[in-house]
């Protein structure tokens, strides 16, 4: 009777909450609708204004100098990833072919060898001046364990907007050094130049991040086709709970301050509906990889790799192939003759926001989502049969 008594009290050691992704859930359709043409879809970062709510994910397969350019010619932004081969080596474009010509077997180990090479800061300072030359908005991403030492290198070359991501980035973070990276003097530092942190996953670290000055925060730990931190690490939740949670931070952080901050959706969004499941879910704008290393103009030469991957000791993350479908603009505006969400993202977001009746990116957070485990596949077994095929 004792034992049983025991066991009982330990049942509630642990509780679990549900938690989703984006094939668990639906979109319900407004009491009105409105025209697509008619939707705003900008998107709102510190004093920048950008006609499409999406940026270009900081990895070296998706963003070079002259991708940065497009991406800001259609309206978006795109972020260069200052610890990767942009900043290692001065003709970047020989490593990349180097990297999608390896073998399967060979692509971790090459990676691993190609990212030993230092960081050079000139190259830091050349690639943020190549980026300005464009007319473009320089935005740059450094890993918190390198910003101190690189931020008043992007500060000086004329850095537009700065991003400090990794795996998971909290606001306390305890390490050997007497004095860590502070990032609200680091935003004091910066000045008027916006500073973007990520990545998270949950309510409490992003309102703590929001009171130390960060202009945005990136949403989303594991997700990505490249990440394996999920698997290696076991890390992670389900990119509609996390931007949910999130979003629910930047509201309270709001009703506080009164200073908006923006949440971005980093990872998993692979279709138009994802998108729309993640406006819905409370992001202001969404960060796409796989589906920019897909452009005929990325770097990557059709495949793509995490920004963990090359680490020496475990790497987290695989390069992965993921083709050349289309250019950027059909990826994004269309036309697209196909039927599996892939392209003309913009075209979907804004469908998507006149069915719920969302004039507005604002207005589209206060849609109802719903759990529907099914949408994908009620009906369907004639798509499900010809995909199977």
């Amino acid at each position: 009777m004792q034992e049983m008594t025991q066991a009982v009290e330990y049942i509630g050691f642990k509780q679990m909450r549900r938690a989703y992704g984006f094939d668990e859930v639906a979109l319900v359709p407004g009491d009105i609708t409105i025209n697509p043409d008619q939707v705003d879809i900008a998107f709102h970062l510190g004093p920048y204004t950008f006609a499409i709510p999406v940026l270009a994910a900081a990895m070296d397969a998706v963003v070079d100098v002259s991708m940065a350019a497009r991406v800001h010619q259609l309206g978006g932004l795109a972020v260069l990833n200052l610890e990767g081969v942009q900043a290692r080596y001065d003709h970047p474009e020989a490593v990349l072919a180097e990297i999608a010509a390896a073998p399967d077997h060979e692509a971790t180990a090459l990676l691993q060898r190609i990212y030993s090479e230092p960081i050079k800061e000139y190259l830091i300072a050349e690639r943020i001046q190549a980026i300005k030359r464009t007319g473009a908005v320089a935005a740059v991403s450094v890993t918190p364990a390198n910003t101190k030492r690189y931020a008043p290198v992007t500060k000086e070359a004329g850095v537009d907007i700065l991003v400090i991501q990794s795996t998971v980035t909290s606001a306390r973070h305890k390490s050997k050094s007497q004095r860590g990276l502070i990032i609200s003097d680091l935003c004091q530092q910066m000045g008027d130049i916006p500073v973007v942190v990520g990545n998270t996953a949950s309510y409490g670290p992003t309102l703590e991040l929001m009171h130390e000055g960060v202009a945005g925060v990136l949403v989303g730990v594991g997700p990505g086709a490249a990440c394996t931190s999920r698997e290696v690490l076991g890390i992670g939740v389900p990119q509609v709970t996390a931007t949910i949670d999130a979003a629910a931070a930047r509201d309270q952080y709001y009703r506080q301050t009164g200073r908006y901050v923006a949440i971005i959706t980093d990872g998993g969004i692979r279709t138009g509906g994802d998108l729309c499941k993640s406006i819905a879910s409370g992001a202001d704008a969404v960060m796409l990889a796989t589906a920019f290393a897909q452009a005929k103009e990325s770097p990557g030469f059709g495949y793509n790799w995490g920004m963990a991957t090359p680490n020496p000791a475990l790497p987290r993350g695989t390069r992965i192939k993921v083709g050349v479908k289309a250019d950027l603009h059909q990826i994004l505006f269309g036309p697209t003759s196909l039927t599996d969400g892939t392209q003309n993202l913009m075209g979907a977001l804004r469908v998507g926001m006149g069915m719920c009746g969302a004039s507005t990116i604002q207005e589209m957070h206060d849609v109802e989502l719903i759990v529907a485990p099914a949408i994908k596949t009620e009906g369907k077994m004639y798509q499900m049969i010809q995909a199977l095929g």
